[in-house]
């Protein structure tokens, strides 16, 4: 079993890989191919928008199949940080709380492959 300690340094190296993508870049895939994006566009809403979630349960369910859950949580870490509000990349704000400490050590001890 992973510690949540472990779960957050896992989810900060994968973002490794976005390290050198410049920000606008990150920005266009998210808004074009980013599954929240594609229901504001169509001004669909999920089918359980009435119901009270919290934001983990959100996470899950919107962010579950979206194929750019990296670039979206990569692009909220930059531009948010620690100030970070609502569902970006599967987690909640929270779970990004966590994961940008671990994300901002890797990024200044310049972990990045």
């Amino acid at each position: 079993m992973v510690s949540p300690e472990d779960y957050y340094e896992v989810v900060a190296a994968e973002l490794d890989r976005y390290a050198k993508v410049p920000d606008e870049v990150l920005l266009e895939i998210v808004t074009r191919d980013g599954a929240c994006m594609w229901l504001r566009a169509n001004e669909d809403g999920p089918e359980w928008e009435d119901e009270e979630i919290t934001d983990r349960d959100a996470a899950a369910r919107l962010c579950a199949d979206c194929p750019i859950r990296g670039v979206c949580l990569e692009l909220e870490l930059r531009t948010a940080g620690e100030n970070t509000v609502g569902v970006w990349g599967g987690l909640s704000q929270e779970d990004r709380r966590q994961v940008f400490q671990a994300w901002r050590a890797r990024r200044e001890g310049g972990e990045t492959s």
